[in-house]
């Protein structure tokens, strides 16, 4: 893999090829100490995994992912940072993992074995796969073949699973963008998973629900939405 490592100290990013330059799974390397030169790079050198510093000045490593997820085939981003609170919002960019400084080589080998010998596209896919949410101070993930449906809540979203739910911070209309293959709007406050989706039935009183696979509570389907829904499944 072709990797790009970005962060405005010199001695971290050299820290971090060292350590990567170790490994097999890693091929070539470019370094970058600003989001500007990040994103030049990424054009240019076309890497599969991009290393980020989360705290950089000027633009942050999160705007630069922003940025790097607007490309036709995005490199896969692993974040970096001395503030493990920031993970959250990292995995939430559709990040693989992220590493906390000071990085060590056993996180850096953990990390690889995760993600194994994947080419640029296999890491692309791979991260959209799941969803991350914190739990009790704890980031955990969610396979998207798990999730039954997502529903806005104030300002939050509400990520129902099969073990249990959860608040998350990203839109629907970011997981959507995120997830175009994955759900299917049925009303302008729920996502549906589409592969969960079994059924689409219609009440005496003229209204619509869904019946999604493994879960219980059936999904109102809107008057806006009704035929979308009802063209996926025919």
């Amino acid at each position: 893999m072709k990797a790009l490592i970005v962060d405005d100290e010199p001695l971290a990013r050299k820290r971090v090829q060292r350590l990567l330059s170790n490994m097999s799974e890693y091929s070539a390397f470019e370094q970058a100490c600003n989001g500007q030169e990040a994103l030049e790079l990424a054009n240019s050198f076309s890497p599969d995994i991009v290393f980020l510093d989360i705290d950089m000045p000027q633009m942050s490593g999160l705007e630069v992912a922003e940025k790097l997820n607007e490309f036709n085939l995005p490199p896969a981003v692993v974040f970096i940072t001395a503030h493990p609170e920031h993970a959250l919002d990292a995995l939430q960019l559709s990040a693989v993992g992220y590493l906390v400084k000071p990085v060590t080589k056993d996180s850096v080998e953990k990390l690889t074995a995760q993600l194994g010998r994947l080419n640029r596209a296999h890491l692309q896919a791979q991260r959209s796969k799941s969803i991350s949410y914190q739990s009790g101070g704890t980031i955990k993930t969610v396979q998207i073949q798990d999730v039954y449906f997502l529903s806005a809540e104030d300002k939050y979203t509400r990520i129902v699973f099969s073990g249990g739910e959860a608040l998350i911070d990203q839109s629907l209309k970011q997981i959507e963008q995120d997830y175009p293959s994955s759900f299917l709007r049925t009303h302008r406050k729920v996502l549906a998973n589409k592969e969960r989706i079994s059924a689409l039935k219609t009440h005496s009183d003229g209204t619509h629900t869904v019946q999604i696979n493994g879960c219980a509570h059936e999904l109102v389907v809107s008057r806006r939405e009704f035929k979308v829904v009802k063209s996926f499944l025919s």
